[in-house]
Order: structure tokens, then C-alpha cells, then sequence
């Protein structure tokens, strides 16, 4: 009787302290979510200011933004997020997300910024494995080269230049590592090419709006 009688009240105990334990988690996870929520978004902004300075726009990017969907030319294989830069109204750049695929070690994450004027604003690489020392190169932390985007076209560049050097291209390459930089200039181009193709729709349509079929631009990178 007494064995059962303490096992009952261990039982209970237990009960008691998932209870209050749930009971403490939901607490914490109210009174800090929202925190957690504008910290990102913060996070996200300081991304996109890296790419279009703020003083460049007046309108809300975070929440001028188009969802596009998986597309072959910008290396996505589900949908992302476009925000939008305006100021008084008027046009001034898009940030969306692109994928060079080929990487030395797996995919690499960019987001690519483009003027309305057709020249990039800016690129950053938001994910990657490249080798530390070699590849990551990439990285505004490891070196300035990805900055030299900033400013190029499909106007003032031709599309043999949009390659590193030793494929006879305009863009540097790191001593020992070529496949990085080939493949990060290779999916600059071709969101550059995407941008020429669908700039009208990408700029018009409205967040609510349904996202009519982008095209792929017939010049490929």
C-alpha cells in the first residue's frame, strides 16, 4: 500500500512539474517572441541597408515585398522574398535572393541588389561553406571583393566579361580558389539577366497582388 501510495504521489509530482514547467515555457515564449520577431527583422534591414542605403529610399522595404516564385535563373528552388526601394513614389531598386549552385563546397546564398537604372547596388553573401582562408573570400568580413559588383550591368559590361579572369572575364579570382568566385559572378549575371527580363513586373505589381508568370531573359549567362 505504501509502495503505491508513493508512486501515486511521484506521479503527481511529475504531473505537477510538466505543468508548470509548459506553463513557464509559454510565458517566456509570449513575453519574448515579439522580440525575437523585430531583432530579425532588424537584422534584415541592416542587410538590406548594406546593399541600398537608407537614404536612398523613404518607403517601408520590409514591407514592400513580392513573393517569387522557384525559378531556374535565379538558382532557387522554392519561393523567396523581393523588397522594393522607393522614394516619392518612384522606382528606386529591388533586392532579391539568388543561389549560385556550383560552389567549391555546396550552394551559396546571395541577396543582389538592382538599381532601376539596371546597375547592381550591391551583393552579399548570406550563406556559404566555402574553405575558410580560400573561398570564404566571398565574405564582406574576409575581403572586399564581392564589392566589385557594385555598379556593373548588362550595359557596361559584355556578357564575356561576366567572367573571372582567367576565363578571360572582368572579375578577380582568389589564388588557389577559382570555382568561388566563378560561380558567384556566374549567378550575378544571370540575376542581373532575370532583372532586365521581368524589371516592369517586379517593380509594378503590389504585395497583395498575384504574381503573374516571370520570364527568363533569352540571353543566357
Amino acid at each position: 500500500m505504501n509502495i503505491h501510495k508513493q508512486v501515486t504521489t511521484t506521479a503527481l509530482l511529475l504531473m505537477l512539474f510538466a505543468t508548470i514547467g509548459a506553463a513557464l515555457v509559454g510565458v517566456i515564449y509570449d513575453n519574448t517572441h515579439e522580440t525575437i520577431k523585430y531583432n530579425e527583422q532588424q537584422a534584415l534591414l541592416k542587410q538590406l541597408n548594406n546593399i541600398v542605403p537608407a537614404s536612398k529610399y523613404d518607403n517601408e522595404m520590409l514591407t514592400d515585398t513580392l513573393i517569387l516564385a522557384a525559378d531556374h535563373q535565379l538558382g532557387t528552388t522554392e519561393s523567396s522574398i523581393a523588397y522594393r526601394a522607393r522614394k516619392q513614389d518612384k522606382n528606386i531598386a529591388v533586392v532579391f535572393s539568388a543561389i549560385a549552385p556550383n560552389g567549391y563546397n555546396g550552394s551559396i546564398h546571395l541577396l543582389v541588389g538592382v538599381y532601376n537604372d539596371g546597375n547592381l547596388a550591391g551583393v552579399r553573401v548570406v550563406k556559404h561553406r566555402e574553405t575558410p582562408g580560400l573561398g570564404d573570400a566571398i565574405d564582406t568580413k574576409r575581403s572586399d571583393w564581392i564589392l566589385d559588383f557594385d555598379g556593373k550591368s548588362l550595359s557596361n559590361l559584355s556578357n564575356k566579361q561576366w567572367k573571372v579572369k582567367r576565363d578571360g572575364g572582368e572579375f578577380d579570382q582568389f589564388t588557389g580558389a577559382t570555382i568561388t568566385p566563378r560561380a558567384v559572378v556566374k549567378a550575378v549575371h544571370s540575376a542581373l539577366l532575370y532583372f532586365a527580363a521581368n524589371k516592369e513586373v517586379l517593380f509594378k505589381l503590389k504585395s497583395r497582388d498575384k504574381q503573374p508568370e516571370l520570364k527568363a531573359d533569352k540571353l543566357e549567362p
